[in-house]
């Protein structure tokens, strides 16, 4: 590294000196000597913030003057900038406030100027930091965009306001394929745990001209409804489109018996704290992609991390038609060998609205008759369920419309009941529940997308479930470090024959 003079250096950074000589002399005042901690915390932090914005500029000061003039620069089209201009100012809206950055622009006639400082900063191609995106990125994925713009207002000396914070949020999410191909090519799991993927949708209220061509079809004819017709409470009839979520993991195989699976809620907290958790989890969702293309990437995720099919793959899967089809159709596309497994919660579900057509609903019997089933298709039986919920309902003689949901029950197991060996799984120490899924729509989608009054474009709805996707996964500062690279292949080195700040130094 080159040696400098600091005391060169001062005049850059006279301003935040003087700021900081201020702020000592405050906190030696007679006023903040008999000031609560509350009230030194409050000014140093608005103050403390106004120092670092002085120091950042000293920084960009010094950036400027050290930069070296050229006698031209070559761009990627070929074109030979010999027009030099010095002084060429930007703002660049920080974390700590607004600063300028000062630098050499070289141009031709005709063609676009390039700013090799630009590049050698990396700067946006915007007016806003990566380091105010990456924290808007964090913000924009817990919550709504007005909360995102009033806490990074309130928290920094940073200013983004929502338009311009909805602009960003696109671009801020960019890199997220690219970013997770690249990750799993270097990152093979070395393990012999159970690999596991499960999917599952999710509908979110979007803008007309976003959703679903049959669908916005639909909105289009129910515009003509008669006045004074009304929605029920919870309804949005025609206004979503379907968000698939998916979701890759490896957990360690656990052995159980159908009697352990029933007996879960008596567990104590110690058995429930051995169970193996899952691990290495990535979720994700996609409001843009087709189900067939999202459960294709889930396939690809996991041979990603297990590129040799070495390993036990499971598929949790919920009932639904066309999602289990998509599965076996693209399993075999990949060729990999998969046990699809009936997640068993949608199956408790079908079983407690066939007790109800046996039982009234307050029936404390109707308790009993579920987890009598409920063991017996946990043993394997799930035919010989089927059957006898069949003859009951026979038996005592219900019309087609008393006995629909027992049917309804009995169809369900007889038809999926090759996913239903549970006896089969559970000595095989497989999961036999989606609640990975589950948790994963409730976070991903409902709970960010599905705000009171929400109605969602696109690139907006896609971008801030990518977001929360590397939030839940744990990857947010992970990409960030991939974005920053991509930004500067993208917007500097892009743009050069050789970006100045990649030329050889001898």
């Amino acid at each position: 590294m080159e040696a400098y003079n600091i005391q060169e250096s001062l005049d850059e950074f006279s301003a935040a000196r003087e700021q900081f000589d201020a702020i000592v002399n405050v906190l030696h005042s007679v006023e903040m000597m008999n000031a609560e901690h509350a009230d030194v915390e409050k000014y140093l932090f608005e103050d403390g913030i106004e120092l670092l914005r002085l120091m950042l500029q000293g920084y960009m000061d010094r950036r400027s003057e050290a930069e070296e003039p050229r006698e031209s620069v070559q761009g990627a089209d070929g074109v030979t900038r010999t027009h030099r201009r010095a002084g060429c100012e930007r703002p660049l809206e920080t974390v700590f406030g607004t600063v300028i950055v000062s630098r050499i622009g070289y141009g031709y006639p005709g063609y676009d100027s390039v700013f090799p400082l630009d590049g050698a900063l990396n700067l946006p191609p915007g007016k806003y930091s990566h380091g105010l995106q990456e924290l808007l990125s964090n913000e924009t994925a817990k919550g709504a965009f007005e909360e995102a713009v009033a806490t990074i207002g309130k928290m920094t000396g940073g200013h983004v306001p929502k338009r311009q914070a909805e602009e960003l949020t696109p671009k801020m999410a960019v890199d997220f394929n690219a970013f997770y191909a690249k990750r799993a090519v270097e990152n093979p799991e070395e393990t012999d745990d159970l690999l596991v993927m499960s999917t599952d949708g999710k509908g979110v209220v979007m803008r007309e001209e976003a959703l679903r061509e049959a669908t916005r079809r639909a909105a289009e004819r129910e515009r003509g409804k008669k006045k004074g017709s009304r929605l029920k409470p919870g309804e949005k009839s025609n206004r979503k489109r379907m968000s698939t979520v998916a979701a890759v993991y490896t957990v360690a195989r656990n052995e159980r018996t159908p009697e352990d699976i029933l007996n879960v809620a008596k567990d104590d907290d110690k058995k429930k704290q051995s169970r193996p958790k899952p691990e290495n989890k990535r979720v994700w969702a996609s409001v843009e992609k087709d189900p067939e293309e999202v459960i294709g990437d889930m396939i690809a995720e996991a041979k990603r991390r297990d590129p040799q099919k070495e390993r036990q793959w499971c598929v949790l899967v919920d009932g639904a038609e066309h999602q289990l089809a998509q599965i076996k159709k693209l399993v075999r596309r990949h060729g990999v060998t998969v046990t699809i497994i009936m997640d068993l919660i949608h199956v408790l579900e079908y079983l407690w609205d066939a007790a109800h057509c046996f039982f009234d609903v307050k029936d404390e019997a109707a308790e009993q008759w579920v987890g009598e089933r409920a063991l017996e298709i946990l043993r394997g039986n799930a035919g010989q369920v089927a059957g006898g919920i069949r003859r009951k309902a026979t038996k005592l003689k219900l019309d087609e419309k008393k006995r629909a949901n027992a049917d309804k029950c009995a169809n369900y197991l007889l038809k999926h009941k090759q996913y239903l060996r549970y006896d089969e799984y559970l000595a095989e120490g497989f999961p036999i529940a989606t609640g990975v899924i589950e948790g994963a729509c409730r976070y991903l989608v409902k709970d960010r997308m599905d705000l009171t009054g929400a109605r969602w474009g696109l690139d907006n709805a896609e971008a801030v479930l990518k977001l929360r996707a590397l939030r839940a996964s744990g990857d947010l500062d992970e990409y960030w470090d991939f974005h920053r690279a991509e930004e500067f292949k993208r917007h500097h080195q892009s743009r050069y024959a050789i970006h100045p700040r990649l030329e050889v130094v001898k």
